[in-house]
């Protein structure tokens, strides 16, 4: 009784679903039970017809009443079929929408914590795969469902009222050991179906690898290695869906076995019944139509159990992710969308979930609107955990983050998204063109805005080089530009959004310095009185900043303007003339 509960679990979870559906539901199980009973006529009467010829009563018309019969029965069940299968798939379909919606709703609002503890092959398996399964629940599953409960039933009964309780019990009572071999192996099932979905999200993993390091496989000539561990995988995953393979083989077999016992025990059975004239011979006729048609709802029973059992386990999977609270939470209740006029720093500390160490260590500065701020040092500093800070990625560490007064741990996350734009170290593009690009900054925006962005980035002459310019495809993740170009897309994305922050976390390390100058020199003339703040190894590039901050293991070690820097004659005045010399030997 637990295991049956176990089972069809996935209903109880579904339960929502068929709910917000149920007049889709509802019209397809009354058309569904319809066409079964509709399908239990013929018989009756290709059994009636068989004792009017065997008694030399059927006349012509009588036989064409019958065929007449028999085909208006066919095209009902034709058009009932047709209505009650639309209805069930498309309720399938609907699901797994509606699934898929909101994994990728939940994918969006996830911090960077959450996908290092899911892989991105894994999670495709589980937006695929899973969800597939769990689609085949709320449609071929309800089918089997209703076909291996409500018509079977209905089979029996009219077996055992219409024609011999006692044939019936006895043909059918082999059929019922089908129950006891379907549930000790669907336990098995269960186990071994959510094996195999690991070990597809597995492999996942290792082609989404393959095609986004295929240069670096490539430059470093593993392409054999690479094929041979890509071999290892597809065999595991093989293995894996043939242990489950190897249990459906066993059904198989069993419940045919058992179909053909009832056969010979309903046949041998029945001939003593006609010559004991206890039923005609249409009516043993009939009886084995029946018993023909009860193989269907045991095979019904067999897939209803493989589909539960694997759709269980899909949804687990499913919603084992969905379960997962995003590591920032939005606050309830909503403040006030002020304008980020001051944002102050208060002995902040922090450290990553995975990490050992803090690697901001009591940070305190204030930044006004309208300043740019510089931030340096040298790698590992914590010059991109302190950007961080503000892009709200990771929990809040302790001391105080404030803007306009207001702890940003109190403000709705759409709110300080709305006013920033940023541009990481590793540029994401999307395989599209570059106009798609960069109008993901806001997609509203007209021809000019366009063209300025593009110019502010001096990304002009690239584009101008290009046969079809801005409808230029650049292929998966940009592989069709250089370094310099993806950084210089990005920059142009965050400038035509004209954010009231604009976050550079050393964005123009793939340019060169007549470039870098150039853009600086747009940047500067375009973000008057909006705050700009940039991180970057490079010295000239943040030597306009009305403040720069020199951090090192996660401390603020220097503060001031480039002149003020100079003059303390530390980590900054050091690295200045270092950088100076390379340049001028350059």
């Amino acid at each position: 009784m637990k295991g049956g509960e176990q089972m069809f679990s996935i209903f109880a979870e579904l339960k929502w679903f068929f709910r917000e559906h149920r007049i889709r539901y509802s019209v397809a199980l009354i058309l569904l039970i319809a066409v079964g009973l509709l399908e239990l006529l013929p018989p009756i009467l290709i059994g009636k017809s068989i004792d009017h010829m065997s008694q030399g009563t059927l006349s012509a018309g009588g036989l064409s009443e019958i065929i007449w019969m028999l085909a208006g029965i066919a095209v009902i069940v034709y058009v009932i079929t047709y209505t009650w299968l639309y209805q069930l798939e498309g309720g399938a379909y609907l699901l797994e929408r509606k699934y898929r919606s909101k994994l990728i709703a939940h994918f969006l609002k996830m911090a960077p914590g959450f996908y290092g503890r899911y892989r991105t092959g894994d999670l495709m398996a589980r937006a695929t795969n899973d969800l597939e399964a769990v689609g085949r629940t709320a449609g071929f599953g309800i089918l089997t469902l209703v076909d291996s409960s409500i018509y079977m039933a209905t089979i029996l009964l009219m077996m055992g009222f219409a024609i011999s309780w006692k044939l019936t019990i006895a043909a059918v009572l082999p059929l019922f050991l089908i129950i006891a071999v379907i549930q000790v192996l669907g336990k098995i099932m269960e186990v071994r179906y959510s094996e195999a979905q690991k070990a597809f999200g597995t492999l996942n993993n290792h082609v989404l690898d393959a095609v986004e390091g295929v240069r670096t496989i490539r430059a470093y000539v593993q392409e054999a290695d690479y094929q041979q561990d890509f071999k290892k995988r597809t065999e595991a995953v093989y293995e894996k869906n043939l242990n489950v393979v190897k249990i459906t083989a066993l059904m198989q077999p069993a419940i045919k076995l058992l179909v053909a016992i009832s056969f010979l025990v309903g046949f041998g059975y029945g001939i003593i019944f006609v010559f004991q004239n206890k039923i005609t011979l249409g009516q043993l006729i009939t009886f084995n139509v029946y018993l023909g048609m009860m193989i269907w709802p045991m095979y019904a029973l067999n897939e209803l159990v493989n589909i539960m059992q694997k759709g269980n386990a899909s949804l687990k999977r499913v919603q084992e992710v969905l379960h997962t609270l995003p590591d920032i939470q939005n606050p309830e209740g909503s403040k006030p969308n002020q304008v980020p006029d001051e944002i102050r720093f208060e002995q902040v500390t922090f450290r990553y979930p995975s990490a050992d160490r803090d690697q901001l260590q009591a940070v305190s500065f204030v930044i006004r609107q309208g300043e740019t701020i510089g931030i340096v040092g040298k790698t590992g500093s914590g010059k991109s955990t302190l950007l961080k800070q503000l892009l709200r990625e990771y929990p809040p560490g302790t001391g105080r983050l404030d803007v306009s007064g207001t702890l940003i741990s109190e403000l709705p996350l759409e709110v300080t998204g709305g006013w920033i734009g940023y541009v990481p170290q590793e540029h994401l593009l999307f395989s599209s063109s570059i106009r798609e690009n960069i109008l993901f900054g806001r997609p509203e925006a007209d021809e000019q805005a366009v063209q300025h962005a593009v110019a502010s980035a001096a990304l002009a002459d690239d584009i101008g080089g290009m046969p079809e310019g801005l409808e230029t495809l650049i292929g998966e993740k940009g592989v069709s530009l250089s370094g310099g170009q993806k950084q210089r897309v990005s920059i142009a994305r965050a400038l035509i959004a004209d954010p009231e922050i604009l976050i550079l976390d050393d964005a123009l390390s793939a340019v060169d310095a007549n470039t870098e100058r150039t853009i600086l020199s747009s940047l500067r003339k375009e973000r008057q009185g909006r705050t700009t703040l940039i991180a970057t190894h490079r010295l000239a590039a943040i030597q306009h900043a009305d403040r720069i901050l020199v951090m090192d293991q996660g401390r603020i070690i220097e503060q001031g303007t480039h002149e003020q820097l100079l003059a303390l004659k530390g980590w900054y005045h050091t690295q200045f003339e270092r950088q100076q010399i390379e340049t001028e030997l350059l």
